[in-house]
């Protein structure tokens, strides 16, 4: 057991290290969360259609909630360095549950027409930002408990393995979201609630406990987003994001339009583009992160050049295929580009500041899903083809700053 080594490695000054049941469990609990995220973003684009609301309120519902993880997700990784890592896990996990059925029953108020116009979108609003404040602390919670138990040699390589947790379920949440959304555009919400369920009651009673003599040994850290340590791999992984958010959360309406489908039909052909990328970043995961021994900012540099090369593709694109070999190359630099962020910015710190470095992590794809999807929804409006470039543009400036950082 994970926490058996942690006492060994504090008599012995040996690296602890993470057992497999251990890394399993904190797998199923990241991949229900993934799970659910996907789903949400596939089915949230045709559902809010169905129930009037604008691009810009659709968009601008996932970029307030980011807001609002993104603020919850450091303190919450600074609370697992003075509570511990699997009390949070679980908080984290039962908030997804019960946040994920409020905000599927508000939509389902919509559909039914007790609620419209302005009132369902502030309600809707208000039960995504419930539920984001306590889901944004499952990562950090994770992270931190895999970089407890990990030597600074192998954190590339353990972070890579809980970043194929993330690309497992964006290829299983849109396969479900697909099969499920045939009996209802709520269906696969509800299911991702009860999955999460599962997540939390098996954290519970699988996850061993950290002793108490361990945890009183962090002392309390406030690392902050300008640190110099770690402040390069927060700006590339929100920039990341910010261009990511900006191309997904408008590929619902892009293929809608250009394909002239349905509601149902939309959320099958999103879930199959994101299904698409996240078998690429989990095919990048498993291969090149597990086997190339690169530095951190030699695979940041390489993934970004991946996904403005997506960027391209997709603000190109006038038809299904170069979409998803868009989304194939976005999915291919999340996958090189987020575990050496993780690792490096966990490499930099020191033991006590584990906590607080994956809270700052874990933010960085809420702060990115701020404003891109608002600036995505309203370039959508403009033209269909300037949410690509504006994120292209994002992906160079980042790769600029990293060439201009190494000099």
């Amino acid at each position: 057991m994970a926490y058996v080594d942690g006492k060994r490695a504090a008599v012995t000054g040996a690296a602890p290290t993470l057992g497999g049941r251990d890394l399993a469990i904190l797998l199923f609990a990241l991949i229900a969360t993934a799970i659910g995220q996907s789903l949400v973003f596939a089915v949230l684009a045709p559902l809010g259609r169905e129930v009037d609301l604008s691009e810009l309120q659709i968009t601008s519902i996932i970029a307030i909630s980011a807001l609002v993880f993104a603020l919850g997700s450091p303190r919450w990784g600074r609370f697992s360095d003075r509570a511990g890592r699997r009390p949070v896990i679980i908080t984290g996990l039962v908030g997804y549950t019960i946040g994920t059925v409020l905000f599927s029953s508000v939509f389902w108020a919509g559909l039914a027409g007790l609620l419209s116009g302005i009132g369902l979108y502030t309600v809707a609003l208000v039960a995504r930002c419930a539920q984001s404040v306590i889901m944004s602390a499952t990562t950090p919670a994770c992270t931190a408990y895999a970089a407890d138990h990990t030597t600074p040699a192998a954190r590339t390589r353990a972070m890579a393995r809980l970043g194929t947790a993330n690309s497992i379920g964006m290829i299983l949440g849109p396969a479900m979201g697909g099969a499920f959304a045939a009996l209802g555009l709520l269906a696969p919400l509800y299911f991702a609630g009860a999955l999460t369920a599962v997540a939390a009651i098996v954290v519970w009673r699988l996850l061993p406990k950290i002793p108490a003599d361990e945890r009183r040994s962090h002392r309390r850290a406030r690392l902050r987003f300008t640190d110099p340590r770690v402040r390069l791999y927060i700006f590339t992984a929100v920039a990341l994001f910010t261009g990511f958010s900006a191309i997904q959360q408008t590929l619902g309406f892009l293929l809608q339009d250009a394909l002239d489908l349905d509601s149902i039909g939309t959320a099958q052909y999103s879930g199959a583009a994101m299904m698409i990328s996240a078998l690429c970043a989990f095919a990048i995961q498993l291969t090149v992160m597990q086997r190339l021994k690169l530095a951190p900012g030699t695979f940041m540099r390489l993934g970004l050049l991946a996904t403005l090369a997506g960027a391209a593709f997709i603000g190109s694109a006038q038809g299904f295929g170069l979409i998803a070999a868009g989304m194939g190359c976005l999915g291919a630099g999340l996958g090189l580009t987020m575990p050496a962020v993780t690792a490096g910015a966990s490499i930099a710190v020191g033991p006590e500041e584990q906590g607080g470095a994956a809270g700052l992590v874990g933010a960085c794809p809420a702060i990115g899903f701020v404003s891109g999807p608002l600036i995505g929804g309203a370039l959508y409006q403009v033209s269909p083809a300037l949410a690509p470039l504006f994120s292209a543009v994002v992906f160079f400036l980042s790769l600029v700053t990293l060439a201009l950082a190494d000099r």
